[in-house]
């Protein structure tokens, strides 16, 4: 079986104070409670089997009503969140060839609808993914989770419960890519006429949350699986309900007028008064790196290493630290320094704007010739923390050193539409960037799906189509890298290499700040993206 990554995360005063809030409690032996929760997207996500909007819809409600074959382990708020067993009980690669991996399925296991999860389900749902020819095949849900599985090659049924699963080339990170793959009931999509928009109104999964009610840009409300294969993860509510609210301050009206018992990513100004209105604010860090993505196609500013450089420079990180109440780390690279994938880079990140305008200044700009940037951004969206105001702010900050930054604004999931498109589609306009927020919690989503030279639109997520054959030989190395030292060690180099061109404008790592009422309870925030609702339930 695959061992657990392990991470090492700087964890700041601020978020080691918050887990003290935030701890373990235990929770009552009978569901208890409806908790309403106010969330960032704009719309419900999509319930049919692979969420949109980013990982907010994987967080809510993705891995509430769905498993994947491997999970990742949400139970704890002082350690790396790693991979542990899901639908599948272990999984290993053969030895004799690496393309090949042997996932033996776990047994009893019930979709929503009662019927059975087993390797014909597992096939049926790559295929509604990979297979055109497929009757199950959805071209949406395609779009919106493959770039996340580029090794998958084919899978085939050995028996009843074990598959085989085949890459197109060895690749160490398939778990970590096959993670983000869900798994519905074929059943069900039978009994809805065949049709994955009916099933998004009723779905089937065998996750540890039911959905009873829909309404469009409204709100979602979930009931338990009291019959989850996980007994240890059978939630503790009566009732569970999500509500889009793009806008922060919304968000914050809505809990302080009682109409919320939580939200994510509180505007940082109320913060105060959140706390002195008797609500928690709880925090942790997690694998998050809140950046812009740099066009590197033909005549973008980008291309040239000092303008990178002048932009990373330029801005004020604790500026932006104090713009969010203080919740927040200030990058020095893609991951933080401690990481095992952090390495040795030469080019510090920190604010010097002389040193900013001199690069700027040799190559070729000034006050009065700027490098005009135009950057796709959102208002709302996971992972985007404040992305209005702290775009704003690094606008001021880059004109000092001669950049003219103009914004497109876009809801999220039609920002993540144009970042999959990648930076030569007509549908961005020229745009040079984008600011999406990224997780690091495995070295997939991290470095190569990002760096890879093949992995451009429409294949992939390369959004500025960087390409570098000296990157791509250390992305290699690390693909083919099935033990975790030489895995850590091939990264760490890619990392180092990563900071030294200055591949990204990086800002912040976020600390997912959560603003609770005190009847909230059970919540444990673990050091990912996605949280488990499961022990949580409502103070009487």
């Amino acid at each position: 079986m695959s061992n657990r990554v392990n991470f090492k995360r700087r964890i700041t005063a601020v978020a080691a104070s918050a887990l003290l809030t935030c701890g373990v409690l235990a929770a009552p032996a009978s569901a208890q409670g409806h908790l309403r929760l106010g969330m960032t997207a704009n719309d419900v996500p999509l319930t049919w089997g692979q969420p949109d909007n980013g990982f907010e819809g994987y967080r809510t409600p993705g891995l509430m009503i769905y498993d994947s074959l491997i999970n990742f382990d949400l139970t704890s708020a002082d350690k790396p969140s790693g991979l542990i067993p899901g639908l599948a009980e272990s999984w290993e690669v053969n030895k004799d060839d690496k393309t090949k991996w042997t996932f033996k399925l776990r047994k009893g296991v019930k979709f929503h609808d009662g019927s059975e999860f087993n390797a014909d389900a597992v096939v049926f749902n790559m295929d509604r993914l990979f297979n055109e020819k497929s009757p199950q095949y959805s071209g949406r849900m395609a779009s919106l989770v493959n770039f996340r599985l580029p090794a998958y090659k084919s899978v085939r049924k050995v028996d009843d419960y074990t598959v085989e699963f085949e890459t197109k080339a060895p690749d160490a990170f398939w778990p970590y890519q096959i993670c983000y793959a869900l798994f519905a009931s074929p059943a069900q999509w039978e009994k809805t006429g065949k049709d994955w928009t009916k099933f998004a109104a009723q779905p089937s999964g065998t996750g540890p949350w039911k959905l009873t009610s829909l309404k469009s840009r409204e709100l979602a409300e979930f009931a338990p699986n009291k019959d989850y294969w996980d007994k240890n993860l059978v939630p503790k509510l009566d009732k569970l309900t999500i509500i889009p609210m793009p806008d922060p301050s919304a968000r914050t009206a809505a809990l302080l007028a009682g109409q919320v018992d939580w939200i994510e990513a509180p505007s940082p100004d109320a913060m105060k008064r959140i706390k002195s209105a008797g609500f928690d604010i709880v925090s942790n860090i997690y694998p998050h790196i809140w950046s812009w993505t740099l066009s590197r196609i033909e005549n973008s500013p980008w291309n040239d290493v000092r303008v990178r450089k002048a932009a990373n420079l330029a801005i004020d990180r604790n500026g932006i630290i104090e713009l969010l109440g203080g919740y927040g780390v200030a990058a020095t690279g893609h991951v933080p320094k401690g990481d095992p994938w952090y390495g040795n880079p030469s080019f510090v990140l920190k604010t010097d704007l002389e040193a900013a305008k001199k690069l700027m200044t040799e190559a070729g700009y000034s006050a009065s010739k700027p490098a005009k940037i135009t950057m796709l951004i959102s208002a709302s969206g996971s992972g985007q923390m404040l992305p209005l105001q702290m775009n704003e702010y690094l606008q001021q900050n880059l004109k000092e050193a001669y950049f003219d930054v103009d914004f497109e604004v876009v809801e999220w999931q039609a920002l993540l539409d144009l970042w999959r498109a990648g930076a030569k589609s007509p549908q961005v306009k020229g745009a040079h960037g984008v600011n999406i927020s990224y997780t690091t919690q495995d070295p997939y989503s991290s470095f190569h799906r990002l760096l890879r030279s093949d992995l451009h639109a429409p294949v992939g997520v390369n959004w500025g189509f960087y390409s570098d054959p000296e990157m791509d030989k250390l992305l290699a190395v690390a693909q083919n890298a099935f033990e975790p030292k030489e895995r850590d060690a091939a990264l760490a180099k890619v990392h180092t290499k990563m900071v030294d061109d200055a591949l990204f404008l990086w800002v912040v790592h976020d600390v997912a700040p959560r603003a609770i009422s005190k009847k909230v309870k059970g919540f444990v925030q673990s050091r990912n993206w996605f949280q488990s609702l499961s022990p949580v339930y409502m103070e009487k």
